[in-house]
């Protein structure tokens, strides 16, 4: 009787494996439905970037850093706004999106400023505003610290970069054991259980937006990267390097943020020499993307000053 309680367990294991896998989709497929035009793909410091570069090219540059597992598709509507006057440069950051793996195999912050100074070069960009949401706002602040000569203002939307309750500096973020799944499964309830706390307003959600960050996820090398990402990363103690930013920062924050609480703004706001907080009272942590042109607004406000 064991025996077949067994085999039956086993069965339906094997069976529930089987429904639950998710390969790595088509790089073909993924560039034919997320990578026409204006998407073209360059070369920087040896990773094939896959970027979006509209508006005059001799208008002040925007450069665009997304957060953690999304891509350059969550700033489109912003992009089509500010690319009349500016020139608006969004890509994917090395192993996420269809820029995917870093040949290097290295996910580090400092790895990320490094394509992002090549990147510059590349496409003879000396100086820009720099636009960067959660892990990208935590890229965008340490690339400015770096690079101080190459930012000319910083936008933060929900920065990441102080510790979390529970975490400390000096030590990898690294991630729950269950993440070592997610190179073989990939459950769209669980996907968008994930997503939905981003929003202030989870109902705003769409079936659309989560379906690209699906296909975004199962681009080929993106999962593993994530993976390497999160045992590589190490936070480091941001208050010497926001204390060296003297250009003008803009600090974006929806009140409803459940993915980095809008209390960690007066960490910011004691530290950086020039910086200036706009709150958003019905939105979370990816305002340009649940409410765009109530998001854009203060932003705008900020670049023509």
């Amino acid at each position: 009787m064991t025996a077949v309680i067994l085999q039956i367990l086993f069965s339906s294991l094997v069976t529930a494996g089987m429904w639950l896998y998710a390969p790595d989709a088509s790089r073909a497929d993924l560039e034919a439905r997320y990578a026409a035009p204006p998407s073209i793909f360059v070369e920087a410091d040896g990773v094939r970037v896959h970027l979006r570069d509209t508006g005059p090219r001799d208008a002040p540059a925007l450069i665009m850093l997304h957060g953690f597992g999304a891509s350059l598709h969550t700033w489109e509507a912003w992009a089509q706004t500010l690319s009349g006057e500016f020139r608006v440069i969004r890509f994917d950051l090395p192993g996420f999106g269809l820029t995917g793996a870093d040949p290097t195999g290295d996910y580090t912050d400092a790895r990320a400023e490094q394509v992002l100074a090549a990147l510059m070069d590349t496409l003879r960009v000396p100086r820009a505003i720099l636009i960067g949401n959660s892990m990208g706002g935590r890229i965008a602040w340490s690339f400015a610290a770096r690079y101080p000569a190459r930012v000319r203002k910083l936008v933060l939307i929900s920065p990441d970069g102080f510790a979390s309750p529970g975490m400390s500096y000096g030590r990898a973020i690294g991630g729950p054991t269950t993440a070592r799944l997610l190179p073989y499964v990939l459950p769209m309830p669980l996907l968008r259980t994930t997503l939905a706390p981003a929003y202030g307003d989870p109902q705003r959600l769409t079936e659309e937006v989560v379906d690209r960050y699906r296909d975004m996820i199962l681009a080929p090398g993106v999962r593993d990267a994530v993976l390497a990402r999160m045992e590589q990363v190490v936070l480091e103690d941001p208050v010497p390097f926001l204390r060296t930013l003297h250009m003008p920062v803009l600090l974006l924050w929806g009140e409803k943020d459940r993915i980095i609480p809008i209390s960690n703004a007066a960490n910011y706001l004691t530290v950086l020499p020039d910086a200036r907080l706009v709150t958003l009272p019905d939105l979370g942590h990816v305002p340009q993307e649940e409410s765009p042109a109530e998001a854009l607004e203060p932003v705008k406000k900020f670049l023509s000053q």
